[in-house]
């Protein structure tokens, strides 16, 4: 894989948009290549083909009830006073072969799911019969249960059947050569419990891409640990790896690494052997201890030619800088994000998930986004020549902004299901002003 970030045209001072550093990624990730897949193992994975229906099902016609085959004509007319009095012949549980056929005056038990006899026209309920015992109704309540199997002898049945009731008829679910599922889909419950039901063993899908999350900084510590002076939490790893799992990757958390160059590249070489895309946080702005642009800076060249990682600037906030390109002898590509908790997650969901779902061979990669009426006690303002994404709560056409625009503020975030976009001519937005929002839910 070749990113057309190191062969980029734009010098070191130029501002990029957010639409061209999403598109050079876009332009650079490719979706990873089909592979043949248990059902299970599919869970999540994108088809690749459409899927024909080899056989209609149901496969034939099946009763929908526990109850009695019979013909029309011998319960027409059947009531609480005058039951219809029928042989019962047989029994048909599901998975019979060769059910015996239905005569006139003659009645099969059947289950649910059980095919019907060849000569039945409807199926009765347990409940409208006196379930083969021999009783008339007692109260106004009849037999509930059926008589036991093996049971023969009579029925008495106390209302009327149309034809076809409670039958099940082969096709009603889908015919044979009939399109089940589409390419482009991902695969659900629902949908493998389809391609089980048609026979399907295996499937073609591209696979859920591997997402290795690391952080830097030597001042970060696990959560359950204790904190020492001028230490934090490390939240960043977890967030971007619950939200890697969520665009639908398999995602792998390594924990922080220390502020050393040499360190942080060999952990990135020893994850290239599970990894699809790398994303690292942390360490990519202009501080001494920036150790993700020093570590990366200058890798590809001579060893990895066409590979390469750029660092950046965007025209956005919160996420001014900005690193990607590719590493390693597959060329696997990175997207190193900043450090501060807002601004990374803000950069994930820009940048991040569409490279995932890019890698997945979906069709759509990008958030759901609608216009929303600004709900606020006071204008919200903007820095000109940027396009900031303000954290917001979205519902019935209003969305409301949580929290300040600090890049710091994790207990706003976890509020939030949207992203109120302000445009980069924009400075100042009015209450009561229609605005572009991004649904994160």
């Amino acid at each position: 894989m070749t990113s057309s970030a190191a062969t980029s045209p734009a010098g070191p001072d130029h501002l990029w948009s957010v639409e061209e550093h999403l598109e050079d990624i876009l332009t650079t990730v490719r979706p990873l290549d089909p592979i043949e897949l248990q059902l299970l193992d599919a869970q999540g994975c994108v088809l690749v083909d459409d899927v024909t229906v080899p056989l209609s099902l149901p496969p034939f016609d099946n009763s929908s009830m526990d109850g009695y085959a019979v013909r029309v004509a011998d319960v027409s007319g059947a009531s609480e006073e005058f039951p219809a009095v029928l042989d019962v012949v047989g029994d048909i549980a599901a998975g019979a072969a060769r059910p015996a056929p239905v005569g006139p005056g003659q009645a099969a038990r059947i289950m649910t799911g059980a095919p019907l006899p060849p000569g039945a026209e409807t199926v009765v309920p347990v409940e409208w019969t006196d379930g083969g015992l021999g009783e008339g109704p007692v109260g106004g309540m009849r037999a509930r249960s059926l008589a036991p199997e093996g049971a023969t002898g009579q029925v008495r049945v106390y209302r009327p059947a149309e034809a076809r009731a409670h039958v099940r008829a082969a096709g009603s679910d889908v015919k044979a050569g009939e399109r089940a599922l589409e390419a482009g889909t991902v695969l659900g419950p629902s949908q493998i419990a389809l391609l089980a039901a048609i026979g399907r063993g295996t499937v073609r899908v591209r696979p859920r891409p591997r997402v290795v999350v690391l952080s830097t900084g030597s001042e970060l510590v696990q959560p359950g640990e204790e904190l020492g002076s001028g230490q934090i939490y490390d939240s960043n790893s977890f967030a971007l790896t619950a939200a890697a799992r969520d665009a639908g990757a398999i995602a792998y958390r390594v924990g922080a690494v220390v502020d050393d160059a040499e360190t942080l590249r060999t952990t990135i070489e020893d994850q290239l052997i599970r990894a699809d895309l790398l994303v690292t946080t942390g360490g990519v702005s202009v501080g001494a201890y920036d150790v993700v642009k020093e570590a990366l800076s200058h890798v590809g060249d001579e060893e990895e030619p066409g590979g390469g990682v750029e660092f950046r600037r965007l025209a956005m906030q919160p996420g001014k800088p900005q690193g990607f390109g590719s590493i390693g002898p597959d060329h696997t590509p990175l997207l190193a994000l900043p450090g501060n908790p807002v601004s990374s997650y803000v950069s994930f969901e820009l940048f991040v998930r569409p490279a995932i779902r890019t890698l997945m061979g979906l069709a759509d990669v990008h958030r759901p986004t609608t216009r929303a009426v600004l709900t606020a006690d006071e204008a919200l303002t903007s820095p000109k020549g940027r396009r900031q994404f303000l954290r917001g709560v979205y519902a019935d056409g209003e969305v409301r902004p949580v929290g300040g625009a600090g890049s710091h503020l994790i207990a706003a975030l976890a509020q939030a299901d949207a992203l109120i976009v302000v445009p980069e001519d924009v400075a100042v937005v009015e209450p009561g002003t229609e605005v572009e929002v991004v649904l994160l839910g």
